[in-house]
């Protein structure tokens, strides 16, 4: 960072302009290293508590059983009607997902409140033109998964076609700006934790998986991009949660 001290030979002007940069930009600085700060107590603060209780993040939501490949946990999903987020957990057969190392993984959406005003924002009209314009009147949007693996901890975030959500994805600005607010209160407080301190944590590589959704979906030619079965999986970039947790150390 550039010296802060301002030279009294500068003209006052230019001073005074340099002081009003600073005063907006520093809180903005500090006030994001606050909020990822945080995010890092928490998320340690999260399995240091399961892991005192002798529990797995997953435990009470699969009952302590295996999860059965494809369903839902919970089976209607876990909403949070204040903030209008929800998400479910479920797995895959290793057939469906060859060379994955994930145990499962965590759908998250936006419910309408978040976007149904913003679908006619120039932002928004120019993704929906990139997936051909696809109608849905499903009252979520599918913003991320985060992928776990056995021991309970995320390993990944990746992004999917929508015909495997059944709904449909929103422009980059605008998913980030979500997931970047993204507040639960689902009544699976370890696993609303972990979620929300995973948005704060990896900025970096949501910008990443996003954008590598979009050049994704750029390079395909299918008209109808949202509903092609030859797109799955559109965008995978690895998480390494013990690096981000070191940093606070």
């Amino acid at each position: 960072m550039r010296d802060q001290q301002v030279r009294a030979e500068m003209r006052p002007e230019v001073r005074t302009e340099e002081l009003n940069i600073m005063k907006k930009v520093q809180p903005r600085s500090l006030q994001h290293d606050n909020r990822v700060a945080v995010a890092r107590l928490r998320l340690l603060e999260t399995y240091a508590g399961l892991a005192g209780r002798g529990e797995h993040l997953l435990g009470r939501l699969l009952a302590g059983a295996p999860p059965r490949q494809w369903a839902h946990y919970p089976e209607d999903d876990a909403i949070d009607l204040a903030s209008n987020y929800q998400w479910f957990y479920h797995s895959h057969s290793p057939e469906d997902r060859p060379g994955a190392v994930e145990h499962g993984h965590v759908h998250l959406f936006a419910r309408r409140p978040l976007w149904g005003r913003r679908l006619n924002s120039r932002s928004e009209r120019a993704f929906a033109k990139l997936c051909g314009n696809s109608p849905s009147h499903s009252s979520t949007r599918h913003l991320l998964a985060i992928g776990f693996d056995a021991k309970g901890l995320p390993i990944s975030l990746f992004t999917v076609n929508s015909w495997v959500t059944g709904d449909l994805m929103l422009g980059a600005e605008l998913t980030l700006e979500l997931l970047s607010s993204v507040r639960l209160n689902t009544g699976y407080s370890e696993i609303d934790s972990v979620i929300e301190s995973i948005a704060q944590l990896c900025e970096i590589e949501l910008r990443e998986v996003i954008k590598q959704r979009d050049d994704t979906l750029c390079l395909h030619t299918a008209t109808n991009k949202p509903q092609d079965e030859l797109l799955d999986i559109l965008s995978e970039v690895r998480i390494d949660i013990d690096a981000k947790l070191a940093l606070s150390r």
